[in-house]
């Protein structure tokens, strides 16, 4: 049974006493969020704000498109350090990790021996021997360690926890924040050092909703109070404010942004979620290398326009049969309309294909397949090549 009905959903929220929460940690940032009457989700048992008593969602979906927003979140970054890590990690991802230069990261999946998609994140060179990987929720670390046998390679947890700032006016903010200048080239995908609040602090380009925006990776040595203190007050000016998961759920299914355990999962390739790209079947090997060798090369996802919430888990109809289920739905502010992403049964299917989408409300709405993204196709938003406030 799943744990929502499309109208409910269980979520966490702090109450006096203690027990019962073992193993789950809160980031450092959480007495931030209380007096704003955070409601978490647990990820990777951290927990991760998807909205808060003080202020909608819908708000918070602006403050990505308009100005700045942050959200603390739930990634969980495992360090790998020492002579084998980067062949470790080239054998556990399908794509060649031996081109991420130090100080640059990448969008890494990771597959089972029959293809199937265990988990992605971002992976951060931080050194030639050294890489953080902030993944998703999932059980990663077991199975990093269980192929490390013979490796000289430690793989272990340090604490570190993931925010992230994002908007037309997060690199601003940053500027604002930072101690000293901001890194030229701060490029897309790269990775700085910088100082704020007086302490060095790793930052990335990266993000979770295909806005400007940036990353930045509080570890156990920092104090973090001074840390938020510069970042709150440089972002003051911009009106950038805390905002919950379900704010960046909208922006991340606009732009196609995909979500481990409810996008793709086990049972899916990355073919079939349209992250081919992500995989080099020229590489010498990596696990899963010959059942995606044989695997069919046509995605499946599809994106959704119809004019209602659609259901995750709701059916797609079309002409009198089932077709597919929705894996995302929300209502978009910016384009007026219910979104959603869809895993189709077969390849093939058109953009504009008419169907009929299980909705949160219980009815049956038309509706029709799009393309992914919804918009921005060529991603310039997040490269800062095109300012498109709305």
């Amino acid at each position: 049974m799943r744990s929502g009905d499309g109208k409910t959903r269980d979520l966490v929220s702090t109450a006096e006493g203690s027990g019962w929460d073992f193993g789950m940690s809160r980031h450092p940032y959480h007495a931030y969020e209380a007096p704003l009457g955070p409601r978490y989700t647990v990820y990777n048992r951290r927990h991760m704000a998807c909205c808060f008593d003080a202020s909608s969602t819908t708000d918070g979906y602006w403050k990505l498109r308009q100005s700045s927003g942050v959200l603390h979140t739930g990634e969980f970054p495992l360090e790998f350090v020492g002579p084998d890590a980067e062949r470790l990690l080239n054998q556990l991802f399908t794509k060649d990790i031996t081109k991420i230069r130090p100080g640059r990261c990448g969008y890494g999946i990771a597959c089972y021996h029959d293809g199937g998609l265990i988990v992605d994140g971002v992976l951060v060179r931080l050194a030639a021997d050294r890489f953080w990987y902030a993944q998703a929720d999932g059980d990663f670390y077991s199975w990093a360690r269980s192929h490390a046998h013979g490796m000289d390679v430690r793989i272990f947890d340090p604490h570190v926890y993931v925010s992230q700032v994002q908007g037309p006016d997060s690199l601003r903010v940053l500027e604002a924040a930072s101690d000293n200048r901001i890194p030229d080239p701060f490029n897309y995908f790269g990775v700085a050092t910088v100082s704020i609040g007086g302490q060095s602090v790793v930052i990335t380009r990266t993000g979770y909703t295909n806005e400007l925006g940036w990353e930045f990776y509080t570890e156990p040595g920092h104090d973090a109070d001074d840390i938020w203190a510069a970042i709150s007050a440089a972002g003051e000016p911009f009106g950038q404010e805390m905002i919950g998961l379900d704010a960046m759920h909208i922006r991340r299914i606009e732009a196609g942004i995909l979500n481990a355990g409810s996008d793709f999962d086990h049972t899916t390739t990355p073919f079939d979620v349209g992250l081919g790209r992500f995989v080099d079947l020229d590489k010498s090997d990596f696990i899963g290398k010959r059942a995606l060798d044989d695997a069919p090369k046509h995605s499946r996802l599809t994106g959704l326009l119809t004019d209602a919430e659609p259901l995750i888990g709701g059916s797609l109809v079309a002409e009198g049969r089932q077709i597919g289920r929705v894996t995302a739905g929300a209502i978009s502010p910016f384009l007026q309309r219910g979104i959603g992403i869809a895993l189709l049964e077969t390849a093939g299917a058109p953009e504009g294909t008419p169907v009929y989408i299980d909705c949160v409300d219980g009815s049956q709405v038309p509706g029709v397949l799009a393309a992914l993204p919804l918009y921005d196709k060529d991603a310039a938003i997040p490269r800062g090549k095109l300012v498109d406030i709305p």
